[in-house]
């Protein structure tokens, strides 16, 4: 056995896997595991999260804080969340493929990425033929454990052959058995009604790999010679073969019985039993017998029960069984002999001195299993990871350098037709081609990037500029968004988006554009085509074309158009913000989803321009909201990930945080900053920026500072390493807005705190 006692430093646990009343062996082992540690350390709290095959179904005890429907992948995620916030100091998985969704039960490894506490966990299952999925979630499963327990060595032994994990990872505790007194199996016999009765159990699911067809047509040359002999087979059928079947294989070993002479020598208990009185047949059985068929079984929860209860066991040589009963703890037989089962049987019958001989052994090995033992060893495997896991400390953040804008990443993304989507790595990716998106914010960027030759400048102002020339579909009157490779529209209009967005485009670059000639062109486009923006219905094209709009007032005060589609939109806005408010929740939508700084920020802009202060306000309020929601516990920026997009009035989940948001929370801050000069919101964007360099949840920066790229986000397992033509112009949008606050607030020393 592995380990001792824990020395009091872990107080809190929380546990994965089956749990009773759920009917299956590692519900029951589950079950036990935590009464064993209730019991042996009742100051340790260990929470449960059972995993459900069908919600609903259960009634679980207290102890169960909740339920994991299995194929939900967002109550994995949901629960990963729920661990990391409950003080837990480490999560133990009780871990089988079948009881997991996704192929192989992947779904865990979710859970499990998602989280930043050190992982236990117990293999059930050790695969030496793994097929593909099985081998991908066990080599995942490696690599987020800090330990893995095995039940037997032959798992150790695989698991360094066949997956290469490391020795040092591996412990091995056995299975856990009950701590019972030894006694006569004749005392407990007459509480089954099995009196003058020799007895022969097999307990367990009932199901075609459990052998039991070979005691059968072993029992007739035993019954000959002990006529009151009485094989019981305890246990239900197997849940998914009742499915398939029925009882149609419980009713053909019946009929085999019958057909050998013996049905008065065969008896089923169909039935799941409950733990003490599982242990109260083992008892009062004289042998027990598992004659399983499955070679590479590294775990029998029963056979381990039979062993700490002190039964003289017949066993075929799967692993587990090898192993528990070397050394005369049990006799062994090949798969599927009848004689030798025959054998064995009738020779312990015979011989009362060498069968309870071999009770006792089987028992005195049991001493060592009992669940305080593998309590004590487990929790001390939990306290040496914990001990051993690098803990985050919440010290002052360091000041941070800003980044100066650079270009060279957006151009190697470009090309004489504009900028490309995506790439692999930072290798443009030509198979997705070209979006509307990407080509407005480029074209902003050119207008707000300082420290670049006027020729370039020009160049790609150009390009980007024709782009969007070339989108605007004049019967539709719509900006087309996607475009193939091969220069072909993939539609005929855009998303509502990517037309808001391009409004917006419009009106900086008709404000900011370095070259008259770009700022004509730019005011000349969005005359003709921002009225578009009038007809748009999601909260986020509206934002961004208002905040178009609002740029293009500055450009050409007193513009119509502009000013329409600034009063088009606030008041809606207010209305939905009213209707979805509750006291927890100050926002425009019951969900949350990407860009949301820029909903603030619309409102913020929009109220400058129109000289309506309670914009400003309503603005400020939800920035401040978001603000709040977007900052972790150690105070670093955390943007909403992809995974908490559409949970309605839900709390933000971690990952995948992309850089888009950090971008945007930056921009609405330096808004925020131009209406009221409060120096908090110079703080805040800062904060946001400082997220690119390395202050974030994972302390890994974005920024390729060398080249001007970034990576795609902050994934649970660490950095998305593309580098897409999004994420680029984010950080350099973002360089450009903190470079730009900085010289305003003359005040600013890197990305610390502002001096006031």
């Amino acid at each position: 056995m592995a380990g001792n006692a824990a020395t009091g430093d872990i107080k809190h646990l929380a546990m994965i896997g089956n749990f009773l009343p759920r009917q299956c062996g590692l519900a029951t082992f589950t079950t036990d595991v935590w009464q064993a540690m209730h019991d042996r350390f009742p100051d340790v709290q260990v929470d449960v999260y059972a995993m459900d095959d069908h919600p609903g179904r259960y009634a679980y005890p207290p102890a169960v804080t909740a339920a994991i429907p299995q194929n939900e992948l967002s109550s994995y995620i949901d629960t990963a969340r729920r661990i990391e916030t409950s003080g837990a100091q480490a999560i133990w998985v009780q871990h089988e493929y079948g009881i997991y969704g996704g192929p192989a039960g992947e779904h865990l490894l979710s859970l499990l990425d998602r989280t930043t506490l050190p992982v236990i966990a117990t293999l059930h299952t050790v695969l030496e033929k793994p097929n593909a999925d099985e081998r991908r979630v066990m080599e995942g499963l490696l690599r987020r454990c800090a330990k893995v327990v095995v039940m037997a060595e032959r798992g150790r032994e695989i698991l360094r052959r066949v997956y290469g994990a490391n020795p040092r990872q591996i412990a091995m505790i056995p299975h856990g058995v009950p701590d019972r007194a030894f006694v006569d199996p004749d005392q407990l016999k007459p509480r089954f009604g099995w009196e003058g009765r020799e007895v022969v159990l097999t307990f367990g699911l009932l199901a075609p790999n459990k052998g039991i067809e070979t005691m059968i047509e072993a029992l007739p040359a035993v019954a000959e010679k002990h006529p009151d002999l009485l094989y019981v087979v305890l246990g239900a059928t197997h849940p998914n073969l009742v499915a398939h079947e029925g009882e149609a294989y419980r009713d053909r070993l019946k009929a085999l019985a019958a057909e050998l002479g013996i049905s008065k020598n065969v008896a089923f208990i169909d039935g799941f039993v409950e733990h003490d009185e599982l242990i109260e047949y083992l008892q009062a059985a004289d042998i027990y017998a598992t004659p399983y068929l499955n070679p590479a079984q590294i775990t029998s929860g029963t056979l381990s029960y039979a062993v700490g209860v002190g039964k003289a066991v017949i066993s075929t040589p799967y692993v587990h069984a090898t192993e528990i009963l070397a050394d005369g703890h049990g006799i062994l037989v090949d798969f599927r002999d009848v004689a030798a089962f025959s054998r064995e049987i009738e020779r312990l019958l015979a011989n009362s001195r060498d069968r309870m001989r071999l009770a006792r052994r089987a028992y005195d090995r049991g001493r060592t299993m009992i669940w305080p033992r593998l309590a004590e060893a487990t929790l001390a495997q939990v306290e040496a990871s914990v001990a051993a896991h690098p803990r985050k400390l919440n010290q002052a953040q360091p000041k941070l350098r800003p980044l100066a804008p650079n270009f060279a990443a957006v151009e190697r993304m470009s090309d004489a037709t504009g900028m490309l989507q995506h790439s692999i790595y930072s290798v443009p990716d030509r198979r997705h081609g070209y979006c509307i998106d990407d080509n407005a914010r480029a074209l902003m960027l050119m207008s707000a990037i300082d420290d670049i030759d006027p020729v370039t400048r020009d160049k790609w102002t150009t390009v980007y500029a024709s782009f969007l020339q070339y989108a605007w579909n004049p019967e539709a009157r719509r900006f087309r968004n996607f475009m193939n490779f091969d220069r072909t529209w993939c539609e005929d209009v855009g998303s509502e988006d990517s037309n808001g967005r391009t409004v917006w485009a419009l009106g900086v670059t008709a404000r900011d554009a370095r070259e008259p000639k770009h700022r004509d062109w730019a005011k000349a486009m969005f005359d003709a085509t921002a009225s578009c923006a009038l007809d748009l219905g999601s909260l986020r094209a509206q934002s961004f074309a208002m905040l178009g709009a609002a740029a293009m007032l500055e450009a050409s005060p007193g513009h119509e158009l502009a000013r329409t589609i600034l009063e088009r939109f606030p008041d809606d806005q207010l209305a939905l913000l009213e209707e979805a408010r509750r006291p927890e929740w100050q926002w425009f939508e019951i969900v949350l989803a990407y860009d949301n700084a820029r909903l603030p920020q619309g409102l913020i802009q929009a109220g400058m321009a129109l000289g309506r202060q309670e914009l400003v306000a309503c603005g400020l309020e939800t920035l401040d909201w978001i603000v709040a929601k977007q900052t972790s516990p150690e105070g670093r920026f955390r943007a909403v990930g992809t995974e908490s997009f559409h949970r309605p009035y839900a709390e933000p989940l971690q990952f995948d945080q992309q850089p888009l948001e950090a971008q945007a929370t930056v921009d609405a801050c330096a808004t925020a900053y131009a209406a009221t000069g409060d120096g908090r919101w110079l703080v805040e964007a800062e904060r946001a920026y400082a997220w690119y360099l390395g202050q974030n949840d994972l302390d890994l920066p974005l920024a390729t500072s060398a080249d001007g790229g970034c990576f795609d986000g902050l994934m649970p397992t660490g950095l998305n390493r593309n580098q897409g033509a999004e994420s680029i112009l984010a950080l350099q949008l973002a360089n450009c807005a903190i470079s730009a606050l900085g010289k305003s607030a003359q005040g600013v020393a890197g990305t610390g705190r502002v001096v006031a």
